[in-house]
């Protein structure tokens, strides 16, 4: 149980860190990694909320992960067991996931980005127009505060990425359908109970 969770997480941070924009139009879309194509992703977005589904069928590491920017929490659904976990706050402050560029104009997004606190010392420049998938896209290559280098695709109607690439890898979205989204994908599902992973840590001790 313990590796699911681990894994879920990490789908979902390195996921939401290679976001550098926030979307303003609700959609959802397969994410591809280009390291493993084989195995897909699924994300749903709904202006202020986001959810992942892994494409994992192995019960011990997929899951779901549903992340709400507005309230800063984040939330992994065990489908299997019927259970929820919150993720604790030094996880979160450790491997914030809400930590991502927002752009408020896609076809200037660098001041943007540079002005995050995290980003210091990074750098941005835009590459110019170019056509993913069938999709308008804005071009963004740069550099972390680390200094590795990346590449990102801003979707000109989503104003969110729709492709990126960097030092350890990358991914691209696919099967994007616009639309609203229901509810009740972002909410934890009647019947699941609280997972408590402090007493399991606790207990593992």
């Amino acid at each position: 149980m313990l590796r699911m969770i681990t894994r879920t997480l990490c789908i979902a941070t390195v996921s939401l860190t290679a976001s550098f924009a926030l979307a303003q139009a609700e959609f959802s879309a397969e994410i591809v990694n280009n390291q493993r194509p084989d195995s897909h992703a699924k994300i749903y977005m709904a202006k202020d909320k986001i959810r992942i589904e892994s494409g994992d069928k192995d019960p011990r590491s997929g899951g779901v992960v549903i992340a709400n920017m507005a309230t800063r929490t984040s939330i992994v659904l065990m489908e299997q067991q019927h259970m929820y976990m919150e993720m604790p706050a030094a996880m979160a402050s450790q491997r914030d996931p809400y930590k991502f560029f927002r752009a408020g104009d896609v076809e200037n997004a660098c001041p943007d980005w540079l002005a995050m606190p995290w980003n210091k010392g990074a750098t941005c420049h835009k590459v110019g127009s170019e056509t993913v998938n069938g999709r308008s896209t804005v071009k963004y290559e740069g550099t972390n505060s680390s200094g590795d280098s990346g590449t990102v695709w801003l979707d000109s109607k989503l104003r969110f990425p729709i492709k990126w690439q960097g030092k350890n890898g990358g991914g691209e979205l696919r099967n994007i359908q616009d639309g609203s989204q229901p509810a009740s994908l972002f909410e934890v599902p009647a019947g699941y109970s609280k997972f408590d992973m402090g007493a399991m840590m606790r207990n593992q001790k």
